[in-house]
């Protein structure tokens, strides 16, 4: 950071300044009465280039979207009120998934707090319980310290969002810029170097283990610790499975890696976890989507759990090597531990159980059946999708069938390749994400996938695409159906389709239109219905690239995501297809 000489300025200003010293290229926002002095000076500033959204959620996951593919915090700026709580569902997302992000709000004046004033909403306490920390600043003086403090929380330890409540008298008011700002955080010290005692005694545990595995999460990403991780299971020799948050931190052409587990995760990776002697948890979290009944998860496994952050570890599931630390650290010097250990003789022999899970994966496959040559089937439109495009793409998912089926059948080579929402599934996540995305890391292809309901809960962001010369491509999955909620119905309610039908593609229905649609906001639409021409339609959106693409796939309304783990139920009652589970045995 840059020293800054004392400047006399305005607390809006003040604002602006901090962000060009923070290095902040891009915020996502939208101005109101309670912003407005800090959207001002914004206009000034060369180096802060303000992407005016449609709506705030757009604007939270669209920072969302840029943090997760490049790394950095991810920004975005709404006012008071309504402006405010429409960030909750980003910043709630956020925290789920340790995303760094943070939200600059404008607030009623000092003196309006607490009156009911207009437009005057509590989102310091409304977002208490979903960011990592908030801050309500009423002295323009002390502008520059949050913002210092915000980012330095928001991408240390941890990452998650960090909210930033402004007053309008602050923003309007005279004050001294300087940079950097002193601050100290005297409650705020995240542990990164691992304890060597619990390093070695997770290498005594992998050494003795019979049937170990490597449990990633999304944790080995955040910490760039994914060419670490691939030395460290080249070194071992231990088969691993990555979590939907984790997607890419491992390759999924390695023979070792075993696919995602959870309740729609492949039958090695479900098993595998289940006939396990040791988990090695890598930032993750035993999320009841990954373990299934809680009490029957891995039940004859011993556990190392290595996370940032100490409240999860224990939480779900008793850790018997607790290691608290950044997930490069601890895979560092697990390397180093095992690499003595190994020079000393202490070689462990993991080739059974490499070869029984390893067979598993041959046995059990993740696939699809689709015997209607008429229609399409989805699973295929994502396969190909992932096979023409490649793994230098970004693929952004909503929430749903598509999403799973976006995990399955795409084959993800490198981190933050793969982005969507995991822990809250937020339904509208993908289109205003892959933005955030593709303003992130312009030289990438960047496809959003996308249901047609998720799609029509943030489309209004095409427009913004359009204005702000940022071209995604959007692949609409579209079985006329809110797909999941209907698998469900299918299989548990006797196919009684309550309040399912979206009346998006079938019976020659369209409301709306998603090609008409997409013109209406200066896209390209494509529709594509026909099995034989889902090729070159992905390969006619690949050759535009001046403005955005939405393509509206018209697929199966009736297939499933398989395999599956009914919710609530043991892993051991996997399914890969309706009423059929594999063969699981006894002695193995």
């Amino acid at each position: 950071m840059r020293h800054r000489t004392p400047v006399q300025v305005t607390g809006a200003q003040s604002l602006v300044l901090a962000l060009e010293a923070l290095e902040v290229d891009t915020v996502f926002g939208i101005p109101g009465g309670a912003i407005l002095p800090a959207y001002d000076p914004l206009m000034d500033s060369s180096s802060v280039r303000h992407v005016l959204v449609r709506h705030e959620q757009g604007a939270g996951h669209a920072a969302q979207g840029y943090a997760s593919a490049t790394g950095k915090v991810g920004v975005c700026m709404a006012t008071s009120g309504p402006g405010a709580t429409n960030l909750v569902t980003p910043l709630l997302d956020a925290h789920m998934d340790s995303v760094p992000m943070v939200a600059i709000t404008g607030q009623v004046g000092s003196a309006s707090i607490g009156t009911d004033a207009f437009q005057e909403a509590d989102i310091r306490g409304i977002s208490m319980p979903i960011t990592k920390h908030n801050y309500l600043v009423t002295d323009p003086a002390k502008i520059p310290q949050a913002l210092a403090e915000a980012f330095h929380i928001a991408s240390t330890g941890r990452p998650g969002p960090v909210l930033v409540d402004i007053t309008k008298d602050a923003l309007q008011a005279s004050t001294t810029f300087s940079w950097p700002p002193t601050f100290e955080l005297p409650g705020y010290h995240p542990v990164t170097r691992p304890h060597h005692k619990q390093i070695r005694e997770a290498a005594r545990l992998m050494r003795t283990s019979r049937r170990p595995i490597f449990y990633v999460g999304g944790g080995v990403i955040r910490a760039e610790a994914h060419e670490d991780l691939r030395r460290l299971v080249e070194l071992t020799g231990i088969p691993v499975v990555t979590t939907l948050m984790a997607r890419g931190a491992f390759p999924d052409s390695h023979p070792l890696h075993l696919g995602m587990p959870g309740m729609h995760g492949s039958v090695a990776a479900v098993t595998g976890l289940q006939k396990a002697d040791l988990l090695i948890t890598l930032g993750a979290r035993f999320d009841d989507r990954v373990t299934g009944q809680l009490s029957t998860f891995a039940p004859g496994a011993a556990v190392i759990h290595a996370d940032i952050d100490p409240a999860e570890i224990g939480k779900n599931r008793v850790a018997d090597v607790p290691i608290v630390g950044d997930a490069k650290e601890v895979i560092r010097d697990l390397i180093d531990t095992i690499k003595a250990d190994q020079a000393a003789g202490d070689v462990a022999d993991y080739a059974e159980w490499v070869a029984t899970a390893t067979g598993w994966k041959a046995t059990y496959p993740v696939g699809y059946v689709h015997d209607d040559e008429t229609t399409i089937a989805p699973q295929a439109v994502i396969e190909r999708l992932g096979e023409l495009v490649g793994p230098d793409a970004i693929y952004c998912a909503g929430v749903g069938q598509h999403q799973m089926w976006s995990s399955q059948f795409i084959r993800y080579e490198r981190p933050r390749q793969w982005l969507n929402s995991g822990g809250a599934g937020t339904m509208g996540y993908s289109v205003p994400a892959a933005m955030g995305a593709k303003a992130g890391d312009p030289d990438r292809v960047v496809w959003a996938i996308d249901g047609d309901g998720c799609f029509q809960m943030t489309n209004q962001e095409l427009a913004t695409c359009v204005v702000n010369d940022i071209p995604i491509k959007v692949a609409i999955i579209n079985n006329s159906s809110l797909g999941m909620v209907r698998q469900w119905q299918t299989l548990f309610y006797n196919e009684r389709y309550s309040n399912t039908d979206l009346h998006t593609s079938h019976d020659q229905i369209r409301i709306p239109d998603f090609v008409k649609l997409a013109e209406a906001y200066g896209c390209v639409g494509l529709r594509c219905d026909d099995p034989a021409k889902i090729d070159e339609t992905i390969q006619a959106a690949m050759e535009i690239n001046d403005r955005p693409v939405v393509v509206d796939f018209v697929v199966s309304r009736d297939a499933m995501v398989w395999p599956m783990v009914p919710a609530g139920v043991s892993n051991d009652e996997i399914q890969i297809a309706k009423g059929m589970a594999p063969n699981w045995s006894d002695d193995e």
